[in-house]
């Protein structure tokens, strides 16, 4: 591939991803708004399967990201932020961030909550140690679809997709970043 071809798709890239990514830092109700956004996340994914509850109940933390952008030709990405619970209350925002490469087309928004299962793992991720492989035991939230998830390295990972479309067979992951409130 050229290299004038690359640059213009890593550009085109990384403008989707702004463009998605832009919360509007002056305006006095943003943080209301952000958390009015996460409870409708959570209630979204409780009535979806109702088998989640036990997820929220027994994980020692969790992160709730109630609008994720993604998109791609060749090179993709995606970027949202969301907020972090431990044992229930909220300590903070994160930022997730998605590269990935391979065989791909579309775009698409979506939620997601990780969920930790104890307190070292949340910790990890606090620190930025915790990457998840893109694609990688994500499960889409749906009724009785929690009742065998299970954590993998002390993580689980669900998501609901929101709208648009992608067709893509890729390798990346997503990379994370804690804020503390």
């Amino acid at each position: 591939m050229r290299k004038t071809t690359v640059l213009a798709l890593v550009a085109i890239w990384f403008i989707v991803v702004q463009a998605v990514s832009v919360w509007p830092a002056w305006d006095p109700t943003q943080a209301q708004r952000e958390k009015a956004m996460v409870e409708e996340t959570i209630a979204q994914f409780k009535a979806a399967d109702a088998s989640m509850k036990v997820f929220f109940d027994k994980a020692y933390g969790y992160v709730v990201f109630p609008g994720i952008g993604k998109g791609g030709f060749i090179i993709g990405g995606g970027h949202g932020t969301g907020w972090v619970y431990e044992q229930g209350t909220f300590i903070g925002r994160a930022t997730l961030t998605q590269l990935t490469v391979g065989a791909q087309i579309g775009g698409q928004s979506y939620r997601e909550i990780i969920f930790f299962k104890d307190k070292q793992t949340l910790d990890s991720f606090k620190q930025g140690n915790v990457e998840l492989a893109a694609q990688a035991s994500a499960i889409i939230v749906k009724e009785g679809a929690s009742k065998d998830a299970s954590y993998s390295n002390g993580v689980a990972v669900f998501t609901m997709p929101t709208k648009g479309a992608m067709a893509e067979a890729t390798v990346g992951g997503q990379k994370f970043k804690f804020t503390p409130k």
